[in-house]
């Protein structure tokens, strides 16, 4: 039973998350036999302001 947790900085629409949820489960059943019915995914979406890339936020990045 494959479980993905995906953490994304900022939000996704509710059709990304679904795009983004059936790409990875046809993968996972594509490439490594897993059972889609089987196949749990999460979705985390982390605000910019709680994200930081080289030291810096990336609320604060240009």
């Amino acid at each position: 039973m494959p479980y993905v947790h995906l953490r994304v900085a900022g939000t996704l629409s509710q059709d990304q998350k679904a795009q983004i949820a059936e790409e990875i489960t046809d993968t996972l059943s594509r490439v490594a036999n897993k059972s889609k019915s089987y196949t749990y995914i999460t979705f985390e979406e982390v605000p910019h302001d709680n994200w930081a890339i080289g030291g810096a936020l990336l609320a604060k990045k240009d």
